[in-house]
């Protein structure tokens, strides 16, 4: 089998398409890995990359059942470095997309401002490619709770509104052989411990317990359509 090509966003060279998770662990990035989890599509089968449909928003959750992501594919390669930095000034470095075109990429979908996320109920935050009064940017991630926009295509960089930092972005595994993809860790300013403050009362209510459960082997990848009952427009 070949080797599986990481996501990009970790600190290695462009060259070095198979790196290993060693070099990926030793990388100026520090990534913070999590369970090794294949994304499947809502029919149970392996979501393949060539298959994430273009200027979607697709949800899944990760790295704990209760923090959801996204996963999008923005429908051209991304190559291009981008050096960004945490609320807490750490810098990072994210390097682009995965999948046959390296247009694949996932991001932490806790808005880093006030922690807006979608609900089975309602999102105000999902990528959004047209523009509109309050978006001027087109194609980024927008959150509508206080207007914050992130680039995807930059690391979810902040091109608008409060948010003191980038998304979290989720490191993806591709498998060349296969075309599966796996998520297996983070980069960037993690939220989640303020998520399971903030929202203890309401993942109580829903799951039955506010304490973090990692997620498993698999995760089940949803269009955002289909996951929530409402999308506030903005």
């Amino acid at each position: 089998m070949q080797r599986r090509e990481f996501l990009r966003f970790c600190a290695v060279s462009a060259a070095a398409n198979a790196a290993s998770t060693e070099a990926l662990a030793a990388a100026d990035a520090k990534p913070h890995f999590y369970t090794r989890t294949r994304l499947l599509d809502a029919a149970g089968k392996p979501m393949h990359a060539a298959r994430v449909p273009a200027h979607r928003t697709l949800v899944f959750h990760y790295p704990y059942d209760a923090t959801p992501c996204f996963l999008l594919n923005l429908g051209r390669p991304l190559e291009t470095l981008a050096k960004l930095r945490t609320a807490d000034e750490h810098e990072y470095e994210w390097r682009g997309g995965v999948g046959p075109a390296r247009s694949v990429v996932a991001y932490s979908a806790i808005c880093a401002h006030k922690l807006a996320y979608p609900t089975r109920d309602i999102s105000f935050i999902s990528f959004r490619t047209e523009r509109s009064d309050r978006n001027r940017h087109g194609n980024v991630i927008h959150c509508c709770a206080e207007h914050s926009q992130y680039d995807p295509a930059q690391g979810a960089r902040v091109v608008a509104g409060p948010a003191p930092q980038p998304l979290a972005a989720i490191l993806l595994e591709h498998d060349r052989a296969s075309d599966e993809l796996y998520a297996v860790g983070t980069l960037g300013g993690e939220m989640f411990d303020k998520f399971f403050e903030k929202y203890s009362v309401r993942l109580q209510l829903e799951r039955g317990s506010s304490t973090p459960r990692t997620v498993g082997a698999n995760a089940i990848v949803t269009e955002l359509e289909a996951y929530c009952r409402q999308q506030v427009k903005c």
